[in-house]
């Protein structure tokens, strides 16, 4: 009886999931129909009949003024040089700008100029990724929202290609399998990482990982089979990429342990503008009033600002008790958003609680001329993030003949600040006494000394330059095009 009971339930419901998933299946194939209609809308065949191939790059902040969005760009740059049948879109959030207005502002920033015009795509829906509309599972929030983004983007222009430029993974499968195109993506940063994982696993306080979650057995436990789940989603999502790029060693290991597709995935440093800091003059230090020490990075919390303030401070508090010169820290970024400017003002904040506000400048959104002229004056740069993906801040500082000081983890650790021909290129820290150690190391050599490193150092970074960047690039796109 209980056998024919479990049959007369089982069946029906079997028959129903059977139906349920045709429906589904039927559904998503209409709609993939629908959308492969609205293909042809946005170009129209060129003089040789041919209609061109759309590449779409998908960069809600194409106007942030960071180093994703020299990659983009430079990205842009060299299809439009490689390919003369491509025009290439920017899905872009920047609704307060024209098109015009960002082409302008990628050339005065990153000195950057395009060959051809770009086509740009502005969505209304760029909120949806805001961090600040997700105080809790703010990774799942943003990723989901991104889905949503994306979905607006696909519906105002169907590319050929599409290539996330930003991070945004979960919207790879809905251009992939809806849009019928071939997708790719630039890999800044894995939305999770298994460092991120281990942070919540040692129950450590990070900035994403509150103290009252790290305190929390119970919550912690919760948030650990939060971020595997995610992990494994993230690796779903990622693995249906036909090409991927990734910007540093560090970002590869990770990226190769979540999403497993090692036979598409390579290395592509970000392109640096090294060959217009390399024209900087590198002379020996003549004795100066002052020395400068600069920081080259977005307000972002994870660029960790507060460390390099505590840090200087410290150093000031102990060179105080010598004669020597006068040191100033120069803060010089750019600034995305009302959040970024909030997160601005609690530094400055810093700084007086500090007693260092005359000792520290802050240089915010700054033309590409002023930052060259800032790294050509200062004695020292400064970078301080903690697992940093890459550091085109740090390449850059490099190339303009600073002595650099950066954070002994991420791509700076694995692919920038290392030996060149067995000779010191620059130095690493992990927390405030080590970086107010090293800067007064750094200071107290000699001029000779320090010219000999900044050398090294310059000598060093020809491989992250804007050419070797459009030979790696093409060859990995080149499945994309064929």
């Amino acid at each position: 009886a209980c056998f024919r009971l479990l049959c007369s339930l089982l069946i029906p419901a079997l028959f129903l999931s059977g139906i349920l998933c045709v429906c589904v299946v039927v559904l998503l194939w209409g709609t993939r129909l629908w959308i492969q209609q609205r293909k042809n809308q946005w170009t129209s065949a060129g003089k040789d009949g041919k209609r061109p191939l759309l590449v779409a790059f998908f960069h809600p902040y194409c106007n942030a003024g960071g180093g994703g969005e020299r990659v983009l760009w430079c990205a842009i740059r060299t299809l439009q040089k490689q390919y003369r049948n491509v025009t290439c879109v920017v899905y872009t959030g920047d609704r307060d700008a024209t098109g015009e207005e960002i082409v302008e502002g990628a050339f005065r920033r990153f000195n950057i100029k395009l060959t051809h015009p770009v086509k740009f795509v502005f969505l209304e829906k760029r909120y949806l990724v805001e961090a600040s509309l997700y105080p809790h599972f703010t990774l799942l929030g943003q990723s989901l929202g991104s889905v949503f983004l994306g979905w607006e983007a696909l519906l105002k222009c169907v590319p050929d290609v599409y290539i996330d430029s930003m991070g945004y993974a979960f919207t790879l499968p809905l251009f992939k399998y809806l849009g019928g195109c071939r997708v790719g993506c630039y890999v800044h940063y894995p939305t999770i990482s298994t460092d991120m994982l281990s942070v919540v696993r040692n129950q450590d306080t990070r900035f994403n990982n509150a103290a009252f979650i790290t305190n929390n057995p119970l919550f912690s436990k919760f948030k650990l089979v939060y971020y595997y789940f995610f992990a494994f989603v993230y690796g779903l999502v990622g693995s249906c990429s036909d090409v991927i790029m990734v910007n540093s060693s560090w970002t590869l290991n990770h990226i190769l342990s979540l999403w497993r597709a090692g036979a598409c995935t390579s290395v592509v440093y970000p392109p640096c503008d090294v060959q217009t800091f390399l024209e900087i003059p590198l002379e020996e230090e003549k004795s100066t009033a002052e020395h400068s020490i600069v920081s080259v990075s977005q307000f972002r919390p994870e660029k960790d600002h507060p460390l390099q303030i505590r840090a200087f401070a410290k150093l000031l508090k102990e060179k105080r008790l010598g004669q020597q010169p006068s040191l100033k820290l120069i803060l010089i970024g750019g600034c995305r958003n009302q959040q970024d400017e909030e997160r601005v003002n609690n530094l400055k904040h810093l700084c007086e609680e500090l007693g260092v506000s005359n000792d520290v400048d802050f240089r915010i959104n700054v033309p590409f001329e002023e930052l060259k002229r800032h790294l050509a004056e200062a004695t020292m740069g400064l970078h301080t993030m903690w697992n940093e993906h890459f550091g085109i801040g740090v390449v850059e500082c490099m190339a303009a003949g600073t002595v650099i000081l950066a954070h002994n983890s991420g791509g700076p650790k694995l692919d920038i600040v290392v030996p060149y021909e067995g000779h010191i290129t620059g130095f690493l820290a992990e927390n405030e006494d080590s970086y107010a150690e090293t800067m007064a190391y750094i200071l107290s050599l000699s001029p000779q000394k320090r010219l000999e490193i900044r050398e090294n150092a310059r000598r060093s970074v020809h491989r992250f330059s804007d050419q070797h960047f459009e030979e790696t690039f093409l060859l990995s796109v080149e499945p994309l095009f064929k």
